[in-house]
């Protein structure tokens, strides 16, 4: 899938105004409005980018991260959620004369007996259902539904724990709520929200549990906890040995000794600086060494490695 151009999509110049976004967002709006569009998919998608680029260059803080990383790395580093947070649906349509009935319809399932449908929900809003996996809670008997669903996390936010804002459906206006993730949150550790999960048939509702999905870095690969980080040297370093600069995933950086031989492919273990794990402890940050060839030799360089042959090295 081709990474989003929100500028494009609201067609708008890349300098433009917020009064600009939201002049070309309320033509758009009404122009995809789907109960100006029933039955046109094409139009409901266009509706649903169009409410997806608002929500990005119509706050400062988002657009800024947007203008910065670039369309395709934005959408690596911040999930749907971290898109839509503090965007109020609501109080949008309102502005557009739409009101929120269609707000309930179309972001939020639609109205029936026995309370919203959650799979509705994240399937329509954030175009899948994060609760495709619902399970029955022994404790709850056959009364009481429990949900899963999935809470994507930053590396840093695993490590050191954070504070997460998630919305959930409701007739209306989404419920807002204030999530803790404790540090050394390890991938699939949930967190458990009582009386937040599905609607069961006696009328109550199990528990929601937010599973943790710890995003990737694009400086490192993954293998389970433990992360690997490419880093060249010269052909002059691998010979004599070097120090280096690595960064870690918490945001430091520490410096390592390449020993005088060291092999391109070499594999520097770094313990206890990889993502969380079962158990509270940390998995292990891996160095590969690579050999830095220059693309050209100037005269000088040229010179010192034919000496280097004519000594045997």
């Amino acid at each position: 899938m081709m990474p989003k151009d929100y500028y494009k999509i609201l067609g708008v110049s890349k300098d433009a105004t917020q009064e600009e976004i939201k002049k070309a967002y309320r033509r758009l709006a009404l122009k995809y409005h789907p109960d100006r569009n029933q039955g046109n998919k094409e139009a409901e998608e266009r509706f649903k980018e169009i409410n997806e680029a608002y929500a990005v260059l119509s706050d400062p803080e988002k657009r800024r991260q947007y203008d910065q990383f670039g369309s395709a790395e934005f959408e690596r580093r911040f999930s749907q959620e971290d898109i839509f947070r503090g965007f109020d649906f609501e109080d949008i349509f309102r502005d557009l004369g739409i009101g929120g009935d269609i707000f309930s319809r179309f972001f939020f399932g639609s109205r029936r007996r026995g309370g919203i449908n959650f799979g509705d929900i994240f399937a329509q809003i954030f175009g899948t259902s994060n609760f495709e996996r619902p399970f029955t809670h022994g404790r709850h008997g056959e009364g009481q539904v429990d949900a899963v669903l999935e809470l994507p996390i930053t590396p840093q936010e695993a490590i050191e724990g954070a504070e997460k804002i998630i919305y959930l459906g409701s007739l209306g206006r989404p419920e807002r709520l204030k999530v803790r993730v404790p540090p050394r949150s390890h991938e699939g550790r949930r967190l458990r929200i009582p009386g937040k999960g599905k609607l069961g048939p006696d009328g109550r509702k199990g528990d929601l549990y937010l599973q943790i999905k710890i995003l990737d870095d694009p400086r490192y690969k993954r293998q389970g906890a433990d992360l690997i980080i490419d880093k060249n040297i010269r052909l002059s370093e691998v010979a004599l040995g070097t120090k280096i600069e690595v960064p870690t995933i918490d945001g430091r950086v520490v410096s390592v000794r390449i020993p005088p031989g060291t092999k391109p492919g070499t594999k520097l273990r770094l313990k206890g600086l990889g993502l969380p794990k079962e158990g509270g402890r940390r998995g292990d940050l891996y160095v590969q060494i690579g050999l830095q060839i220059p693309q050209r030799l100037n005269k000088e360089q040229r010179e010192a490695l034919e000496r280097l042959v004519q000594v045997g090295l």
